[in-house]
């Protein structure tokens, strides 16, 4: 199968709602959507899905972004800095199906703040467009 030029993914920044956009398929816009840095794809998910975010995120104190919990709803990573969900063909990045779309926009449409407490990290989901319209 032949690789895509630009890709359908899932956008998630920190501080933002998370929102569908259409990436060229290169390295370099790559690592520019995720905050130019080295680009390290995550899979935490059942399915031919992985996020796209920076290796060193978290050494390079970027905004925590989104939380990552297991099945058992346990917070099993926080990412920092943006990131993006897109699909895995084989080798390489791809679109995602609009099912996917609609799933993981809706999985991560809030960006979250963390709070550490006795029995660890809470991230807690906020909506960053309330009360702009006030």
């Amino acid at each position: 199968m032949e690789r895509e030029e630009k890709i359908k993914v899932v956008l998630l920044e920190p501080g933002k709602l998370a929102k569908v956009v259409e990436i060229d398929y290169t390295l370099e816009n790559m690592q520019h959507l995720v905050g130019d840095g080295l680009i390290e794809p995550c899979y935490y998910f059942r399915e031919q899905v992985c996020l796209v975010c920076n290796d060193e995120g978290k050494i390079n104190g970027m905004s925590l972004n989104r939380a990552i919990y297991n099945d058992n709803k346990q917070l099993i990573d926080i990412v920092a800095g943006p990131a993006f969900i897109c699909g895995i063909d084989g080798p390489n990045f791809c679109s995602l199906s609009e099912e996917q779309i609609k799933r993981y926009k809706k999985q991560f449409r809030y960006p979250e703040v963390f709070f550490k407490k006795e029995n660890g990290i809470v991230a807690m989901p906020y909506n960053p467009d309330r009360g702009k319209e006030r």
